[in-house]
């Protein structure tokens, strides 16, 4: 800025002397403040025609791309003036032609507020463009259009700032040297960088290994030693910080740990005595069980043998044409009795061998359909004195069975038995058979009897018992009852064949069982005598271990009501 100025005020009107020495002062100046690699130029943008210019050494931009950031930049230098004007409207009569004293321009000046715009790296260069403001004494000395410059009060300050020419100054730079320091700046920070962060890792691995690591580690090693049994060693950590509240807590969950290790240990040592005791309860219950089985099934021939005897006796009584009506419903009472103690002895015997282990089962290949049938019309006599409608049923497609006949045929007429026995006269039973899915097949007996409780359906399928609502509510009497082996009888063969029972029943409204058996019976091993606290069998006291406590207990329970 100060060569052009030189230049265009005093290079002219200087003789040759003077214009030398101010020229080597400048050129002294200029090589102190600019680098030989630098090149400057002064730009500007077509101006009207009504204003002339004293300098006309500004060039034009050539770069199209230069030139739209020129007039970018225009934009902003005439809005920096617009805002000068419109705070501060210069007085050229009051005030000297001093920049530093103009308060208001200095504050839109270069120096304070830059307005620049830059480019680069361009070719190897980096290029840089600033405006130059022009003080308003500058309009009337160098850079006055033709027109008067006028400052009045209530002229618009947009139109005064149209009166400032716009001139920008080029500087051209190479970027090596400036990219060079950028790399070196940039290594030496990276480098500072990652030796603050060496010493950081370090510094905080040592404090990390003081603080943490190190309290750690004796947990650690307390832990392992507890692990292998010296349950005396505790942890000490003395760091004044959470580890040492931690420790004091690992230490209190220690002894707490040993505590109730001691109050287990005891628990064992009574549960052990307990599990002994138990056990010999259990093999006495086992033996005795076994006995009373053996017992009943080694009593077959004796038992049946007398009855045999009685009930013939009996029917040659009733024969005899000498007795009167009231001695032949004598002997005709005494066969009936024998005949129903004939009937409930079997039902035990049979209970006994299957306890036992010694109930034998022989398949045979038989049509279901003809078996249900032909049971049904054995004990149709019986339906037929409680005027009861018996009917059965089976699917046409049924394939046969590959079963022990005997077993299924005494299911089905304990089962009809049940029914006829429960169901009053005028009701109605109907039994089916059908296939149903993975090769078995389903046995139904449905009955319009007098239900079972919901209270006593747990009950139906143990030994020796029977629903108390029939017995009790329902004004069936002990005439009807029996000893409650029926359902036990069943349960117990449906499952020797490889099957299942179940039931559904209403109390007043009838029952329905439904046994399922596989169609082939499966191959299995011999069956052996349960433990009676595993099988869910009637435990037996000590008391019932004798022969004779046995035989007193088993007619006790032929009372009991089923």
């Amino acid at each position: 800025m100060m060569r052009v100025h030189c230049d265009a005020i005093y290079g002219s009107d200087l003789d040759e002397t003077t214009q030398e020495v101010k020229l080597e002062a400048l050129n002294e100046l200029e090589s102190k403040l600019l680098r030989p690699e630098y090149e400057y130029s002064v730009l500007s943008l077509e101006e009207d025609a009504n204003t002339y210019d004293n300098l006309s050494d500004a060039q034009q931009p050539s770069d199209p791309a230069e030139r739209k950031l020129l007039e970018q930049l225009s934009n902003k230098f005439y809005l920096r003036l617009e805002q000068y004007l419109d705070k501060d409207r210069p007085n050229l009569s009051q005030r000297p032609m001093v920049l530093e004293e103009n308060e208001a321009f200095t504050q839109i000046a270069p120096g304070n507020q830059p307005l620049f715009i830059e480019r680069g790296p361009l070719q190897g260069r980096y290029i840089y463009y600033t405006p130059v403001f022009t003080e308003p004494e500058c309009l009337v000395s160098c850079h006055s259009p033709m027109q008067k410059i006028s400052f009045a009060a209530d002229a618009d300050p947009k139109v005064l700032a149209q009166q400032y020419p716009f001139r920008v100054i080029r500087v051209s730079m190479p970027y090596s040297a400036t990219q060079q320091a950028n790399a070196w700046i940039r290594a030496v920070v990276i480098a500072v960088a990652m030796l603050i962060i060496a010493i950081t890792v370090v510094v905080l691995h040592r404090i990390m290994r003081y603080l943490v690591l190190l309290p750690l580690y004796h947990l650690r090693d307390v832990s392992d030693a507890i692990t292998h049994g010296d349950t005396d060693m505790r942890a000490s950590i003395e760091t004044e910080d959470e580890f040492r509240e931690l420790a004091t807590a690992f230490n209190r969950m220690l002894r707490h740990l040993v505590e109730t290790r001691e109050q287990i240990q005891t628990v064992n040592n009574e549960l052990d005595q307990r599990v002994d005791q138990l056990a010999q309860l259990n093999l006495q219950l086992y033996e005795a069980n076994r006995l009373k089985s053996d017992f009943l099934a080694n009593m077959s021939h004796e038992l049946r043998t007398p009855l045999n005897s009685i009930i013939g006796f009996s029917e040659v009584l009733s024969g005899i044409d000498s007795l009167d009506d009231k001695q032949r419903r004598y002997a005709t009472n005494i066969q009936k009795s024998g005949r129903v103690l004939l009937e409930m002895i079997n039902d035990i015997l049979d209970l006994a061998k299957v306890e036992a282990g010694k109930m034998e089962i022989r398949p045979t290949a038989f049509d279901l359909g003809t078996l249900v049938r032909a049971q049904c019309d054995m004990i149709r006599s019986l339906s037929e004195d409680k005027n009861i409608q018996l009917t059965a049923t089976a699917d046409e497609d049924l394939p046969k069975a590959m079963q022990d006949q005997n077993k299924f045929g005494q299911i089905l007429t304990n089962l009809l038995s049940n029914a006829i026995k429960f169901t009053p006269e005028g009701g109605m039973i109907k039994v089916t058979v059908k296939a149903i899915e993975d090769e078995r097949f389903e046995l139904a007996v449905t009955d319009t009897g007098v239900g079972i409780a919901e209270e006593d359906q747990s009950i139906i399928f143990e030994k020796f018992r029977q629903s108390r609502k029939v017995l009790d509510g329902d004004g069936l009497t002990r005439e009807f009852s029996g000893t409650g082996l029926g359902l036990s009888i069943v349960k117990e063969l449906s499952k020797l064949l490889g099957g299942e029972v179940s039931f559904e029943s209403q109390l007043g409204r009838g029952s329905t069982f439904h046994v399922r058996l596989p169609l082939r019976l499966p191959a299995r091993p011999p069956t052996a005598p349960a433990s009676p606290l595993l099988s869910g069998r009637e435990s037996l006291t000590p008391e019932t271990l004798t022969t004779e406590s046995m035989n007193t207990s088993v007619l006790n329970r032929n009372k009991t009501p089923h």
